[in-house]
């Protein structure tokens, strides 16, 4: 397995891809499914967003100062999905609600993701080196083991947080 930062967090964005899929393939009236698939979605994201802005953002952030704008825009970008998950992972799938927040989760994610592959990753890559993209990796890998996984859970809560206070 690579530990190129890019291509760990563009397979994190394929597993998201493949749970929201199932989930908007799930029938109507499939409510555990869907709680299961969005509990899932909550669980990976909450995973991702931890990892890119305590390790990649600020790493690149340093080695790379011309993609500050970028990086402001991408932790506001977790924020709000964080919000979403947070909110989601409080509600059961037979909430009014339940149905359009994950719609909107999904939207704001997808577009996230688009810009990250398609504009922001090739800046990164063309600004760092392998070596160094190896190194943001491996302490991404290191981070993952301790991720919060729940929006609830401290790790999650702080970078929530520190969203609002900065």
């Amino acid at each position: 397995m690579s530990t190129d930062a890019i291509v760990l967090l563009k397979e994190e964005h394929k597993e998201v891809r493949r749970l929201v899929r199932a989930l908007e393939g799930a029938d109507e009236g499939a409510t555990e499914v869907k709680a299961d698939l969005v509990s899932r979605i909550v669980e990976a994201l909450t995973v991702h967003t931890f990892i890119e802005n305590e390790v990649m953002y600020p790493a690149v952030r340093e080695l790379v100062p011309t993609l500050e704008r970028d990086i402001l825009e991408a932790f506001e970008e977790h924020h709000v999905a964080d919000l979403l998950c947070a909110e989601l992972d409080a509600m059961g799938p037979d909430d009014e609600r339940f149905d359009a927040k994950a719609t909107v989760l999904i939207e704001a994610v997808g577009h996230h993701i688009e810009e990250e592959e398609n504009d922001w990753f090739p800046k990164v890559r063309d600004a760092l080196g392998r070596t160094e993209l190896q190194a943001i990796g491996a302490r991404m890998l290191e981070a993952r083991a301790t991720a919060p996984r729940r929006p609830a859970q401290p790790g999650a809560l702080k970078k929530a947080a520190d969203a609002i206070l900065r």
